[in-house]
């Protein structure tokens, strides 16, 4: 759903950005409201007022947010599809770096070539542009901070979408209220037709979220990390074959590296994980044949059986243990 949002913002013009944006904010908290109402779910809200510092986060995250929607939107309908989806692409990198940065994690020699290689690919594409490529790395920059913020608030995707537009209301609002006051208001003078595809802005952006909280509880983490790439992708078709932007050679290599940079962090993921689940199948192995032989031992000497159980589980967990903290890479950051 994400790689086809590109199709929709086009249909809501003459509305300008800020307008679209405005409206995005205000639709969405509507929608989520009642969803939240219907479902019961308020006891979050209360929780999140008496945390200065969680609200404070939250605050932050509304407003990083705001910048990534609003540069999205405004580039699609300028024409520059390929160069927003290209901000997507290079998030997981900029996520990298900020995991370095900020949270002062490490990285296995694979994602340093990886971010190395991004980086090159950022070089080629400003020699392309003549220019740094702005709006990808405003999307990228914005969406990866944007993360790095909802890794510390720690609230369910549309408990999280509910706060962040709740921030956004007022100002959103406010900025609607203002814009009709001064006769440049496109809802309701453009016709019902686009009255309504501007309420749906809030559809728009909470049902592929809750399509995304489903299947991350369906479908295999792995899976799931890879499918998140299809989003840039289908943008970029979208932009070269429905939009027809222009691809000189430059930004052919541009992302030619973008793409190499993400093939090595997907295949350094998806070992480790191999390694993980290898090191935990062995370790549970050994710590069952343990407590297997804990378990005759206390039977022949008279030991109650549960004890042989408590020792197995206690080896187990020790085995465990060990062997994640002797894996290769346990320690580093994660993609």
């Amino acid at each position: 759903m994400w790689g086809l949002v590109p199709l929709f913002w086009p249909l809501l013009k003459p509305s300008g950005a800020a307008e679209i944006l405005a409206h995005r904010m205000v639709w969405s908290l509507v929608l989520v409201g009642v969803a939240l109402l219907v479902l019961r779910r308020w006891a979050w809200a209360g929780e999140l007022l008496r945390q200065p510092r969680k609200l404070g986060l939250v605050t932050i995250a509304a407003a990083v947010i705001t910048v990534n929607w609003g540069v999205y939107i405004w580039a699609v309908n300028a024409g520059h599809v390929v160069e927003a989806s290209l901000g997507y692409f290079i998030n997981p990198l900029v996520t990298i770096a900020l995991g370095v940065l900020v949270l002062k994690e490490r990285l296995r020699p694979v994602q340093w070539a990886a971010v190395g290689v991004g980086f090159a690919a950022v070089l080629v594409l400003a020699f392309g542009y003549g220019q740094p490529p702005w709006i990808s790395l405003c999307l990228a920059f914005s969406f990866a901070t944007y993360g790095l913020v909802k890794k510390k608030v720690n609230l369910g995707g549309v408990e999280s979408l509910a706060a962040e537009t709740a921030v956004q209301f007022l100002p959103a609002l406010a900025y609607l209220l203002w814009l009709g006051s001064q006769g440049r208001s496109t809802f309701g003078t453009e016709g019902a037709g686009h009255a309504a595809l501007l309420a749906a802005t809030g559809v728009v952006t909470a049902l592929p979220l809750v399509c995304f909280g489903a299947a991350a509880i369906r479908v295999p983490l792995s899976t799931l990390g890879l499918l998140q790439y299809l989003a840039p992708v289908f943008q970029f078709l979208l932009g070269i074959l429905y939009f027809h932007e222009a691809m000189p050679p430059e930004r052919w290599a541009g992302f030619s590296l973008v793409w190499l940079a993400l093939a090595l962090l997907t295949w350094d993921a998806l070992r480790t994980a191999r390694r993980a689940a290898r090191a935990l199948g062995t370790a549970a192995d050994a710590a069952g044949s343990t407590g297997g032989a804990v378990g005759e031992t206390g039977s022949a000497g008279g030991g109650s059986a549960g004890a042989g159980s408590t020792g197995s589980a206690h080896v187990r967990a020790e085995n465990v243990e060990s062997v994640i903290a002797a894996a290769p890479g346990s320690a580093d950051a994660k993609s």
